[in-house]
């Protein structure tokens, strides 16, 4: 397995700084901007900011294989594809820290056991909720959903638009970015992968990259 597609550990290695350092980092900014962190209207700001990277990256504080490993095998015998469409999520661009907002849609044929439709939502936002590209968060998903579950096939397929694209440099909006990753028989075969992507309704059926 690529390094790229290799689910992270739930602890990170890195040291945080404190709660007051992290607030200092923001004060220091808002002077480098040109504005006062001392007056009025921006005395809370560091406080606001603080919290909101606490919601914004909370993924770095789960472990995505564990929140998979509770599944379910009475499934009666079920084997057709699992779909779950439209996960809406919110991200951040590792390059400019701008958000990312999309939807992803994840797939999976079962082999003997399932997972509850939850997990797989939660999964997505478990790898949102960390600095990204959207190249390797598609390929963490589907990989991990693999390397979890067993399938006989995964299938994640994510559009996307980028304010780093969009309120910056070449300032063009209304652009989506679609990544897919196709694994097990959605790859091989390529009746089953035109399945589920007539069921996905996407553009990747037209030339979506396969990370």
């Amino acid at each position: 397995m690529n390094d790229i597609a290799k689910a992270p550990a739930n602890k990170s290695a890195v040291t945080r700084p404190t709660r007051e350092q992290a607030m200092e980092a923001v004060r220091m900014l808002l002077r480098w901007a040109g504005d006062d962190p001392n007056r009025e209207g921006l005395l809370g700001t560091p406080d606001r900011v603080v919290r909101a990277y606490q919601e914004f990256f909370g993924g770095y504080d789960e472990d995505p294989v564990a929140l998979l490993h509770r599944t379910f095998e009475e499934i009666s015998g079920y084997d057709e594809i699992v779909l779950l469409k439209d996960i809406r999520f919110e991200s951040h661009c590792e390059h400019h820290m701008l958000p990312i907002i999309g939807k992803a849609h994840v797939a999976y044929l079962p082999n003997n056991r399932v997972v509850g439709i939850s997990k797989l939502a939660r999964l997505i936002e478990v790898y949102a909720k960390r600095l990204q590209i959207q190249e390797k968060m598609t390929a963490q998903v589907a990989n991990t959903i693999d390397e979890v579950l067993r399938p006989k096939g995964v299938a994640v397929v994510i559009e996307a638009a980028h304010q780093c694209m969009t309120t910056r440099g070449v300032h063009k909006p209304g652009v989506n970015m679609v990544t897919s990753r196709m694994l097990g028989v959605f790859r091989t075969d390529a009746t089953t992968r035109r399945e589920v992507l007539s069921m996905i309704g996407t553009p990747a059926g037209n030339g979506g990259g396969n990370v």
